[in-house]
């Protein structure tokens, strides 16, 4: 056996045995796909709707709303499902409404879902902001804590008993932030009642962006038999023209069962076969997953079939078919570099929000679709999911367009010194073991980011992000982990643990505004001293300017599209120097105008976008794009059509 194949195996023997240790009692969260043995109905579109303006805001549970149709207990709206529901009423108590909401539909279920024994029927909500209760029928089947990810429950039980009638499912939705939740916030009464009315309260928030709330995406119900593939996890790797796919399958619902494992081209033709729960695929030749302007086949996937068959007490034979897309690559990181296939990879692209006119955070794929051809048009190869996790479809795109992703969690905002406490800390573990769960299969996602600019130099911030860190590692050994930092580098107690540092900077914006002389000595020095204290490899995960489109003056000034241009061109200057030896990517901020609650420091939201928020490209758009384009073209590994991106 050569080198290069004991290596492979080597690799291969510590991904089973990371398995053996990790996902002993692993809940998998499968993307919903439809196969032979699975059904999908979608449950989008007008609900009716009705925020609790009650003074505690829990008038809904006190008379159980839950329990009829929410038209029979008052008044209700009309609702699209998925959105927020803040910027599509003329109501400004609801777009800036805290407390519950509750939403309800009843739909027609197919008869044989509920009456056939064999059927499992789930419940699943992709997402909603932040706290969540769902009743089916009446009866409670669901509660999750958070946002952004997805939940779910089985159904069929309440289905099953008048499986012939309508089903009515009811969601109240709580976007109430206390110090203990991801993002954190605070509640504060204002009790002078010469001021302000009695019960008056305000959310504070420790973010940029606008709370959006409400159900932002599908609701979806689905069908799987009561044996079903619970969960897989891939882990790929290559020596020389030998891909694998290690493979782990969990199953659910019983103690035995057969697997066929077939693995796919993009052609449809079989290249390797395996049977068992655990197991490698070895693809000869294999193509691998390749960034976008980083070869001339980017985001090339495989599709790995599962097909599962179970022998029930009875004799009948249960079966199941799940199919999962697979991108074969590999992601390392050295002291100055981050590898993708052992080669180089430099970041850049953007950081993004879900955000959108009337839509607010609601999934709706006209955006997607527009975003991804700007972020092509514009030469940009990664983005950050800032500062949440995104809609798993987004990433299915990237993984299919070959977009890199640092897939970052909700943990934006961490300022108070209570928000490091045990109980927060509980929280954020699961909510990176929900994000690592959905996201661990994608090979577009190459890094976790498990916050962004907490309060990092405070003493409970080591102990803190130890135990996140090493939790997320634990859960997936083959991406590194980071988070966002902006404090000082001498104070700050989380870097030791992360693999790369990402920093955030405003040179010449919130520090020295105006003076555009000053940004190439100011960041020269900020990474000459995190480099120098750490010795990881460093991405600028933020920096630019605000932009009122249009507005324009000579020399610059601030809020001019000219200013925006001279801050990028002023640090694209200390970038070229740096990448030589250990800046490994430059994520602008932002990809687009977004929404922030109203304040004297922010016009209509954040304008620090290249493009307006109706996507339409600024002054700093063009020249980021000459610049991607350059970097991407200095590879000299893209086919001649890539060189001239106008003929995109």
């Amino acid at each position: 056996m050569n080198c290069p194949a004991k290596r492979l195996q080597l690799r291969v023997l510590l991904a089973c045995a990371l398995w053996d240790a990790c996902y002993a009692t692993h809940y998998g969260m499968l993307f919903p796909r439809e196969s032979a043995t699975r059904e999908i109905k979608e449950l989008n579109g007008l609900w009716d709707f009705r925020a609790d303006m009650s003074p505690n805001r829990n008038l809904g549970f006190e008379q159980a709303w839950y329990k009829r149709r929410l038209a029979e207990t008052g008044p209700v709206l009309d609702m699209p499902v998925p959105a927020s529901y803040n910027d599509v009423t003329q109501d400004p108590k609801l777009r800036d409404f805290i407390g519950w909401v509750w939403y309800d539909r009843e739909v027609v279920v197919p008869v044989r879902w509920g009456a056939d024994p064999r059927t499992r029927v789930v419940l699943r909500v992709g997402s909603a902001h932040y706290y969540s209760v769902v009743w089916v029928n009446g009866v409670k089947v669901a509660e999750h804590d958070g946002g952004h990810l997805p939940f779910e429950a089985e159904v069929g039980h309440v289905i099953g008993a008048n499986p012939s009638a309508p089903c009515r499912i009811t969601i109240a939705v709580n976007n109430t932030l206390t110090l203990e939740t991801l993002p954190p916030g605070s509640i504060q009464y204002m009790t002078d009642l010469t001021k302000y009315p009695k019960g008056y309260f305000v959310q504070n928030t420790y973010f940029d962006f606008f709370n959006y709330a409400g159900i932002h995406r599908s609701v979806l119900l689905y069908t799987t038999p009561q044996a079903y593939v619970n969960d897989i996890t891939v882990v790929t790797d290559f020596a020389d023209s030998v891909g694998t796919v290690a493979y782990n399958v969990a199953v659910s619902g019983s103690s035995v069962a057969s697997l066929k494992i077939a693995l796919t081209d993009r052609d449809g033709r079989c290249v390797a076969t395996s049977t068992g729960l655990t197991g490698v695929l070895k693809v000869a030749d294999v193509m691998l997953w390749w960034p976008y302007l980083m070869h001339v086949n980017p985001g090339y996937l495989y599709s790995m079939e599962v097909h599962m068959q179970v022998v029930d007490k009875g004799g009948a034979v249960l079966e199941d078919v799940y199919t999962l897309p697979v991108g074969i690559r590999t992601v390392k990181v050295t002291s100055t570099q981050f590898l993708i296939n052992n080669k180089p990879f430099y970041f850049h692209g953007v950081n993004k929000h879900e955000d959108s006119d009337l839509r607010g955070k609601g999934f709706d794929w006209p955006l997607v679709v527009k975003d991804f051809n700007l972020m092509k048009w514009l030469g940009a190869n990664s983005f950050r999911t800032s500062h949440y996790p995104y809609a798993e479809e987004i990433l299915h795109m990237c993984d299919r367009h070959g977009i890199v992703v640092i897939d970052e969690c909700p943990g934006v905002g961490i300022k108070d010194i209570r928000s490091f406490g045990n109980a927060s800390l509980a929280h954020h573990l699961d909510v990176m073991g929900e994000l690592v769960t959905r996201d661990k299969n994608h090979p577009s996602v190459v890094m976790w980011s498990v916050a962004n600019e907490p309060a990092s130099e405070m003493p409970p911030a080591g102990v803190y992000f130890k135990t996140l860190i090493a939790h997320t590692k634990s859960l997936d050994a083959t991406r590194p982990v980071t988070y966002v930092t902006n404090s000082n580098y001498a104070r700050d107690k989380g870097a030791p643990f992360v693999d790369v540092i990402c920093v955030n900077s405003y040179f010449s914006w919130y520090h020295d505004p105006g003076q555009l002389e000053v940004i190439s000595l100011q960041l020269n020095t900020q990474f000459e001293e995190w480099y120098g204290k750490y010795q990881k490899p460093i991405i600028q995960s933020e920096y630019g300017a605000d932009v009122v489109p249009g507005l324009h003056s000579d020399p610059p000034m601030m809020f001019t599209e000219e200013y925006q241009v001279m801050v990028l061109q002023s640090y694209h200057k200390v970038f070229d120097q740096k990448r030589k030896q250990y800046v490994i990517g430059e994520l602008i901020w932002n990809f687009a105008d977004f929404m922030t609650a109203q304040g004297v420091t922010r016009v209509v939201g954040n304008k620090k976008g290249i493009f307006t928020r109706q996507r339409q490209p600024k002054a700093g758009a063009y020249t980021l794009k000459e610049r991607y384009w350059r970097l991407a073209n200095e590879t000299g590994i893209l086919p001649p059509w890539t060189k001239y991106p106008c003929s995109l």
